[in-house]
């Protein structure tokens, strides 16, 4: 989530969503860039707001779904704190992620487009980060992680679920 702040994620009304709508709708095919600044502003695009975008935006709400549901990037659910994108592809398939990617889902216990019980982190596959020299690779947010091996992994999941515990 590069641009959504903690005071906006998750927390939306009709009338920010018709904002972010209105800022968008004369640009050429206004579906997508809106699509986006919903995702980037709220973290995802909420269920009871496809009806607001569509009329909006005169499609219908099954045009809305069909557009979120193809493109993987778009999301509907609220991702935990932390998004770990693992490449899938060929450069990284040749270098090991299909194991890497095993042993990811086994570690944080789910499959692509979930999130741990403990809402700490949303696991979701790419397909290509653009770092091919260096793979496998994997994104944490906005970092990239290159030669990501199932050791390195698995340090960098215990930082994720890391509780900062203040004495006082």
């Amino acid at each position: 989530m590069p641009h959504a702040s903690p005071q906006t994620v998750g927390a939306w009304t009709p009338a920010q969503i018709q904002d972010v709508i209105d800022a968008h709708k004369s640009m050429p095919g206004a579906m997508l860039p809106t699509l986006h600044a919903i995702q980037d502003r709220f973290g995802h695009i909420p269920e009871a707001a496809i009806p607001i975008i569509a009329e909006s935006l005169r499609h219908t709400r099954a045009d809305v779904h069909g557009i979120i549901s193809f493109y993987h990037h778009f999301r509907t659910q609220l991702p935990g704190r932390s998004v770990v994108q693992v490449c899938r592809a060929e450069a990284c398939q040749a270098r090991g992620c299909r194991q890497l990617e095993s042993h990811v889902k086994a570690v944080l216990g789910v499959d692509y487009h979930h999130t741990t019980s403990d809402g700490e982190i949303t696991l979701e596959p790419v397909y290509c980060l653009g770092n091919c020299a260096c793979g496998p690779t994997i994104r944490v947010n906005d970092e990239i992680h290159g030669r990501m091996t199932a050791a390195k992994f698995d340090r960098l999941a215990e930082e994720l679920t890391a509780t900062v515990v203040e004495v006082r």
